[in-house]
């Protein structure tokens, strides 16, 4: 086992100038990344609204935190935790919102999908290399057919 001493850090006082810088890294940060604004249930799904404009909406079929509640329930939703979290009081819950979109699969598997498309978008060094070595060659190399493959009819 590896031991690791802990560094001693000298005690440096917090200055007017730590807290303003503080507040603007959090002012920053707030507008980079959405968080939910307000929650409304509608047609049998949780409706989420996000600070950017955006709106998730999920089912409560497919939600387990949400068995046994009731119309009124649903009503009594706030959005809580800076606007990570749903909570509902009567029923003394708290649900983070980032849970809830992880478990709803065909968000998960839209969110697979525009990430890869953006991700396929990208260019690197290597594929610019490759792009040019297979124009030197005359463009993209042609696939090899198997030799043994049989022609389909009247070919």
């Amino acid at each position: 086992m590896k031991i690791v001493k802990a560094k001693v850090i000298p005690y440096v006082p917090l200055t007017d100038a730590d807290i303003d810088k503080a507040i603007a890294r959090g002012r920053r940060l707030k507008r980079l990344y959405a968080n939910a604004s307000n929650v409304r249930y509608v047609d049998d799904c949780i409706s989420i609204g996000f600070s950017d404009g955006s709106r998730v909406m999920l089912p409560v079929a497919g939600l387990p935190e949400f068995e046994g509640f009731s119309e009124e329930d649903f009503q009594q939703l706030e959005v809580s935790f800076g606007g990570k979290a749903i909570s509902c009081e009567a029923r003394d819950l708290d649900v983070s919102i980032t849970g809830l979109i992880a478990t709803s699969q065909p968000l998960m598997d839209l969110a697979t999908s525009l990430v890869a498309s953006r991700n396929g978008r990208k260019s690197s060094a290597a594929k610019s290399a490759a792009a040019r070595a297979n124009g030197k060659k005359g463009g993209r190399p042609r696939k090899k057919e198997p030799e043994d493959a049989e022609l389909p009819p009247g070919q």
